[in-house]
């Protein structure tokens, strides 16, 4: 698992993999989830992260809280 924080942005992407993204799913206005073409989850983009995750739905979700967690990111579960 890959993280990059835009700072700037108040953005995190989260990959699971390199493959080339399928399609995209909208869980809500702050949370998207890219899938490769087999179905599997590749990465998550999670936006204004600053004001705390929501990681409901969310795939890797324990990962994706402990990393959140060290950059310090409150997360809402």
């Amino acid at each position: 698992m890959k993280i990059e924080f835009d700072r700037k942005a108040d953005a995190i992407y989260v990959y699971f993999s390199n493959e080339p993204v399928a399609y995209t799913k909208k869980l809500d206005d702050m949370r998207y989830i890219d899938y490769a073409k087999d179905n599997s989850p590749i990465g998550v983009e999670l936006l204004c992260v600053s004001d705390g995750v929501n990681t409901d739905d969310l795939p890797h979700k324990a990962e994706i809280e402990r990393a959140l967690g060290d950059r310090g990111i409150k997360v809402f579960a």
